[in-house]
């Protein structure tokens, strides 16, 4: 059946913004769209630490009726504000405090290795750093219900999809709302908000870059393959899965929704779940788009030697060059 499907919006050499126009409409709508209008952010303050080179605080949002983020906010000491941002996502794990550091058993042990400390890395490099808690992880975990799966994302994505939407769009709208909040930052430099996270951090990071402009550079971790290879083919949590966008396209096309702005792919050579023949596929075919776009080099890709994790030492150095220039 995927090999019999004519996918309706795939890229074909057209002319790239009306088919970007036509085809982000029709991403935006599959997800389920996202609110009409913007609830205040109510901003609270509920923690304050600091060290010889970062301000850390943790702080509340409100990103809609009955939704409430919390994160960590870390602000360099050192360097000259305003300073580019990094919105900062975990995926399946534990949660939020992985991205500071702040391992607080014998789990978050285990899941903090491979370079998954992201604000810190961030902050350390000269970014403001937003490590957002996404729904249904860590402190936002479903608690109420009796009965509940044993993968924190399945009950949500389930109560999404009878409510007309995916809980993949409700996360991207935590990102803009974390992006609305990070506008209010006078030592925050608009333009130049990125966004990162490994496996289902690097998901929403990379459709969240899709669908918001504002953010300048999407950094995917061991996230990016094309569907054929990877969802449609290995089992992944329901939290993955858009109703209907494989008729429509592949994931390379819509890393064409990034450019002119830029896309770093992360990927390990040994990733299980994303495999790396799947990635080279989708990333050449994106790198097509981005080279039509006029912006080759805005579009790049990095292969750590192990699995499914990312690679602080290999994409740092990529990810300076790409918000410098």
């Amino acid at each position: 059946m995927m090999e019999q499907t004519k996918q309706e919006l795939a890229w074909h050499g057209q002319p790239i913004e009306p088919w970007q126009r036509e085809l982000r409409g029709r991403l935006v709508s599959l997800l389920g769209g996202f609110p009409e209008t913007k609830v205040p952010l109510n901003v609270r303050e509920i923690e304050r630490e600091e060290t010889e080179t970062y301000v850390l605080k943790k702080i509340v949002f409100t990103s809609e009726p009955y939704a409430d983020v919390p994160c960590y906010l870390l602000t360099p000491k050192r360097g000259k504000p305003p300073y580019p941002a990094m919105i900062c996502l975990q995926g399946h794990s534990p949660g939020m405090h992985l991205s500071v550091r702040r391992e607080r058993t014998e789990a978050d042990r285990k899941f903090a290795e491979g370079d998954r400390d992201f604000a810190i890395q961030a902050v350390n490099h000269g970014f403001v750093a937003v490590a957002i808690e996404q729904r249904c992880f860590g402190e936002r975990k479903e608690t109420l219900q009796k009965q509940r799966s044993s993968q924190t994302c399945h009950d949500a994505a389930m109560h999404a999809l009878m409510l007309g939407h995916t809980l993949l769009a409700e996360r991207i709208w935590d990102v803009m709302r974390g992006i609305d909040y990070l506008d209010t930052l006078p030592e925050v430099d608009s333009n130049r908000v990125c966004c990162m996270g490994n496996s289902g951090g690097g998901t929403a990071s990379f459709y969240a870059g899709c669908v918001e402009p504002r953010i300048k550079l999407v950094v995917a971790s061991c996230s990016f393959c094309t569907y054929a290879d990877s969802i449609m083919s290995i089992y992944h949590c329901a939290d993955n899965y858009i109703p209907g966008i494989f008729k429509v396209a592949e994931v390379a096309d819509l890393a064409g929704l990034i450019a002119p702005r830029k896309l770093l792919v992360v990927a390990g050579e040994k990733d299980e779940i994303f495999p790396i023949t799947g990635v080279h596929k989708a990333f050449d075919k994106a790198k097509r788009i981005f080279a039509a776009a006029g912006c080759t080099d805005n579009c790049r890709l990095v292969v750590g030697p192990e699995g499914h994790q990312f690679y602080a030492q290999l994409g740092w150095p990529v990810i300076l060059e790409m918000t410098r220039n």
